[in-house]
């Protein structure tokens, strides 16, 4: 791969500016190349950019192209920056109205040097508002995509899509689909801004000289118009990659604007030296239909404020996970204390679930074209929800890892869509660690609050995932939950139903159905408020899961815990994959007998508190 760095523009309106300055603060900025200018951090423009590709495991080469007129200056810059005087193309002309055009310019370089490889190409005046992304994600993902390759960032409020060439991307392809040179906000709703940065396949170099031919007006010969002509009118496939971060191309702005995008980018980078990312995702209820999640079933779920995961994320020199001093023990008062901590607790803390999460993280970035800062950070975590009763307690910390992420990377939903999210968590657990689950826990934890989902195979199969709709949270009954006070693994609990299910079993598949059925009902009476119906219908769940899964499988503990809450006429289901029992006691005389024999029998009870995301305090 061989670099380009353009930097042959004549006298822009920010030189003009610069020079009937009245106020003599930016009279030694008179003459400089607007590549020249000071960036973000204290570094020239073209500093950064140098740094950025001086890399000899991802270049041969670095050519850089400038014009006769800053010719000198840019050869004085090249012996301070250890740059090869050698490499700089100077293109001949002295005036604006003698300018050849940007593609000219590439196609000198590329002619005049005999270069044969593909080639990157970037504005060397464009200020970049993050010093710290990686260009070796560019790179590779040009040759994973095997194509050519155009970065775009989301533009802030305030830029105007007449400055800027506008793409509109296919999401699952990241294949640009059209390419507008500066078009009026009307002509499209894409805030998707292409810059000058393109890679190009050595096999298309040729359509620069064709595009040439074809362009007699210099205002024509520009890399914008280029690859609108490549993408609408060639046909040519041409790639996208989002940065997640803002650029301005100085050549384009007058002194205002310069100031103004130089401190506002300045003060990303100095506003925050140290970063802290705080973010919590909360246990959940499986309040009906549970467990077909994974069966291409249907199910309801809650988030509960009674028990979360808390992930703090803190902007670091190196990348470092903290074990946490209870669920990642790395001390024991003995070797006895060492035994009975290990055969009650097992050996898989919440360390491997940051790990797992953020190996992913980057997998995932990587192959969707979201090229990531080269920043690091230190992640540690907390959490209250019960361990092995079946809260979704390993998939709250992941979500709440992948929250930190996200906001520390800069990514939007645009980026990580909810329904893709829910899949991501999904996938951190059953790809890297190998754990059996379903996706009810990971939709829930996501949107937060009371959500219906649907699992069918149509859905499933048609767009990777299922239909997810919020219930208002005002129809929420006054649930209980109680769970043991020393459990076992709930993940026995699945037994040998997957295997039944894949292999075809009709009793089991017709289950998976009926638990479908069941929640559509309880859906109703959701929401017209029917709770007797409900508690009928959380009961038929319980009976349809002991069917299937036998009541060796679901184990005494359970049992024990079902048989209490119904001595006291109280609906019960397991909320979850075992561990704990949740339901609903319309009568409050018996729901404080009932709590009361819970914890006689050396159970945790607990009111329900329904965690609502447009409330800050849950309800």
């Amino acid at each position: 791969m061989i670099c380009i760095l353009l930097v042959a523009g004549h006298g822009t309106l920010l030189e003009t500016h610069i020079k009937n300055d009245a106020t003599g603060l930016y009279a030694h900025l008179t003459g400089i190349p607007k590549a020249l200018l000071p960036g973000v951090g204290g570094k020239k423009i073209l500093d950064f950019w140098w740094e950025a590709v001086n890399t000899r495991q991802l270049f041969s080469a670095v050519y850089l192209v400038t014009n006769a007129d800053k010719y000198k200056h840019y050869e004085r810059w090249a012996t301070a920056n250890d740059f090869p005087v050698e490499n700089i193309i100077n293109d001949g002309t002295t005036t604006y109205g003698s300018r050849l055009g940007a593609v000219a310019d590439v196609e000198l370089a590329i002619r005049s040097r005999g270069l044969q490889d593909d080639v990157m190409v970037i504005a060397g005046d464009m200020l970049c508002a993050d010093q710290n992304f990686d260009i070796a994600q560019v790179l590779r993902f040009f040759r994973l995509k095997q194509g050519e390759l155009a970065i775009y960032y989301e533009m802030e409020e305030g830029e105007k899509t007449t400055s800027r060439g506008i793409v509109e991307v296919c999401p699952s392809t990241h294949r640009i689909t059209k390419f507008m040179e500066k078009p009026a906000a009307e002509l499209t709703q894409s805030r998707l801004a292409s810059v000058v940065f393109y890679c190009f396949q050595k096999k298309t170099l040729p359509t620069l000289t064709q595009f040439l031919n074809l362009q007699a007006r210099v205002e024509d010969r520009v890399l914008g118009k280029y690859l609108q002509w490549l993408i609408n009118e060639q046909k040519v496939p041409v790639n996208g990659m989002k940065l997640p971060t803002g650029f301005q191309l100085i050549g384009q702005v007058g002194l205002s604007d310069y100031t103004k995008w130089l401190a506002h980018y300045s003060a990303k980078q100095q506003g925050c030296p140290a970063r802290s990312i705080t973010c919590r995702s909360y246990a959940r209820i499986g309040i009906m239909g549970n467990p077909s999640d994974g069966f291409n079933g249907k199910t309801i779920a809650m988030t509960i404020a009674n028990f979360w995961a808390e992930v703090t994320l803190l902007e670091s020199q190196t990348l470092v996970l903290l074990p946490h001093p209870l669920n990642d023990p790395t001390e024991f008062g003995s070797l006895q204390d060492l035994y009975c901590i290990s055969r009650k607790e097992g050996y898989l803390g919440g360390l491997r679930l940051l790990q797992a999460t953020c190996k992913k993280f980057y997998q995932f970035c990587s192959k969707q074209g979201m090229a990531l800062t080269k920043q690091n950070f230190t992640l540690k975590y907390d959490t209250n929800i019960p361990r092995q009763v079946g809260l979704a307690g390993s998939s709250a910390i992941v979500s709440a890892t992948l929250k930190c992420l996200m906001k520390f990377y800069n990514l939007t939903d645009n980026d990580l869509p909810k329904p893709i999210r829910a899949n991501f968590v999904l996938d951190v657990e059953s790809d890297e660690l190998f754990i059996t689950a379903g996706l009810q826990d990971r939709v829930v934890q996501v949107y937060e609050g009371l959500i219906y989902m649907d699992f069918s195979k149509e859905l499933m199969d048609k767009h990777g995932y299922g239909s997810y709709i919020p219930i208002d949270m005002s129809s929420v009954p006054p649930f209980w939950l109680a769970y043991l006070g020393d459990p076992s693994d709930s993940g026995r609990i699945h037994s040998t139903v997957r295997q039944r299910w894949l292999n075809g079993d009709t009793d089991v598949i017709e289950a998976m159905k009926s638990f479908a059925e069941l929640t559509d009902r309880a859906r109703e009476a959701l929401e017209s408020r029917d709770w007797s119906k409900l508690a009928e219908l959380m009961n038929q769940n319980f009976e349809l899961r002991r069917k299937v899964y036998t009541d060796e499988c679901l184990g005494p503990g359970n049992l024990k815990m079902v048989q209490i809450a119904r001595t006291f006429s109280s609906a019960v289901k397991l909320p979850g994959s075992g561990g704990a029992v949740m339901g609903l006691c319309l009568d409050s005389d018996k729901l404080v007998a009932m709590k009361n024999a819970f914890q006689e029998a050396g159970c945790v009870f607990c009111h329900v508190v329904p965690y609502d995301p447009c409330s800050a305090f849950g309800q």
